[in-house]
């Protein structure tokens, strides 16, 4: 019996296997509006099996954004236009989940085909970013540091925005607290200098996640899951460490989050990470043995025997990839071909799944 292609339940939620869609931007959106891309790029993955599909980093504000590309949810048209994505997931056989997220001092930038590089000037479509602290990521303009009413501001965006996400039909949420993004600059004292109730002492950094994920919750009851990304690691001296993130993780358990996405990384451009098969995974057993909260292993696994191996060695309880869904959208019939795990397949797909 594959563990990989065994259900799991999350509050009323059960994922028909463990085998997930990471949120990947696609820097496609009109005016925060996903479109048509947006569209087949998701739907392919729930016919390719997934059990979660994750829609990518979706901004709670306008200046939430990545890049002038990126999806929103902090008005009723981008609401409207996710139903119908979320219908095909449906449709399909997956759990549709979509990812809340606020760049910080990251936001303004340029999407990665695009000719330039650093921060989106205003002249072309760019804004001032805002942060824990006036300190610029590494070649982008420096942030304003968010005063009192800013703070509330996000935290209240954060839930106006789960309450869209609901409204079009998603079954799970997931806080975006990595890749150096807003609520990982709080996290992370490399990017937090502030000398407030939110700044200093780790229960103070993670005091804007956990009001998040508290605001969030109360949007979403008891019913519905919510997960949360960290990066459980800065990779560079005197940042974010994994026993800190273990610390959070069981804090946010703690708030009513039901799951860690353990990532790492993104917060400092001089960050130094060993990149191999699985790198991540051992983030992800420190977070799960130390926060007391089921968590999902991402970062370079693409096979079916690699990730049977990571479940049963209880490193974590989910699988995220990324890469490997985009060179193959039927990772998941593929990976239980593999395995010889019985699942369903979609009918047009059954000549495929023997031979």
């Amino acid at each position: 019996m594959s563990i990989l292609f065994s259900p799991l339940r999350l509050r009323s939620i059960e994922f028909r296997n463990r085998l997930w869609v990471s949120p990947m931007c696609m820097y496609s959106a009109v005016d925060g509006v996903p479109q048509e891309w947006h569209h087949t790029h998701l739907a392919q993955f729930a016919s390719g099996g997934a059990g979660l599909v994750v829609a990518e980093a979706t901004a709670v504000v306008p200046e939430g954004r990545i890049s002038p590309r990126d999806t929103g949810l902090w008005n009723d048209e981008q609401r409207d236009a996710w139903a119908p994505i979320v219908q095909a997931i449906h449709d399909r056989g997956a759990v549709a989940g979509i990812q809340l997220a606020h760049a910080g001092r990251k936001a303004s930038t340029w999407w990665p085909w695009a000719d330039a590089r650093g921060s989106v000037p205003s002249t072309e479509g760019g804004w001032t970013t805002t942060a824990p602290s006036a300190v610029a990521y590494d070649g982008f303009d420096a942030p304003i540091a968010l005063d009192a009413a800013g703070i509330e501001r996000v935290v209240d965006a954060f839930a106006a925005s789960a309450r869209r996400a609901l409204d079009a039909g998603f079954d799970v949420l997931e806080i975006h607290g990595a890749h150096g993004y807003l609520l990982h600059q709080f996290l992370s004292p490399l990017s937090n200098r502030r000398a407030d109730e939110y700044g200093g002492e780790l229960a103070n950094r993670a005091r804007l996640l956990l009001r998040v994920i508290d605001a969030v919750r109360a949007e979403s009851g008891d019913d519905v899951p919510v997960l949360v990304r960290i990066s459980a690691t800065d990779h560079a001296e005197g940042g974010f460490t994994p026993e800190e993130a273990a610390i959070v993780g069981g804090w946010a358990a703690d708030h009513g989050a039901d799951l860690v996405d353990v990532s790492s990384g993104g917060l400092v451009a001089h960050q130094r990470i060993e990149v191999f098969p699985g790198y991540q995974v051992a983030l992800a057993e420190t977070v799960r043995q130390g926060g007391r909260i089921p968590v999902s292993a991402v970062g370079l696994i693409t096979a079916a025997e690699q990730a049977e191996r990571v479940l049963e060695e209880g490193a974590a309880d989910a699988i995220f990839a990324g890469r490997e869904w985009l060179r193959d959208p039927h990772f998941a019939l593929r990976a239980a071909h593999e395995l010889g795990a019985e699942i369903a397949w979609p009918p047009q797909y059954e000549r495929a799944r023997w031979r």
